[in-house]
């Protein structure tokens, strides 16, 4: 019996699809808690201040790693979509998408979460 041994295809494909329910997941939190301006200010002020905790603030780095890969792929996807001939290059292309991803990553990430620490 043999297995699939999970090169850059099958990664890319599991990341992008986890990125994209994450992203997903925000969108719908992001709905409902903007509905609660419906409520009255006590309400929405409520629920905004308990997104000021360490915890929220570090999920957004998360949040953003999320957009940032699934962007980024969705652009290696749509090049190896329009150009086929870009197929054969599939794995060099992730990872100058991962060394794109992380080096915007860092200094963004830092300066997301360096209050926290400081």
């Amino acid at each position: 019996m043999t297995f699939y041994k999970g090169k850059t295809g099958q990664w890319s494909w599991i990341f992008h699809r986890l990125t994209g329910v994450g992203v997903l997941f925000f969108l719908f939190a992001h709905i409902i808690d903007t509905m609660l301006v419906g409520w009255g200010p006590e309400v929405f002020d409520k629920v905004m201040s308990v997104y000021a905790h360490p915890l929220f603030r570090t999920g957004e780095v998360f949040l953003f790693a999320s957009v940032l890969y699934h962007s980024l792929n969705g652009v290696r996807i749509i090049m190896i979509d329009f150009w086929p001939g870009m197929t054969k290059y599939h794995a060099q292309i992730f990872k100058v998408m991962m060394v794109l991803f992380t080096a915007i990553m860092i200094p963004v990430g830092y300066l997301m979460i360096r209050h926290i620490f400081s």
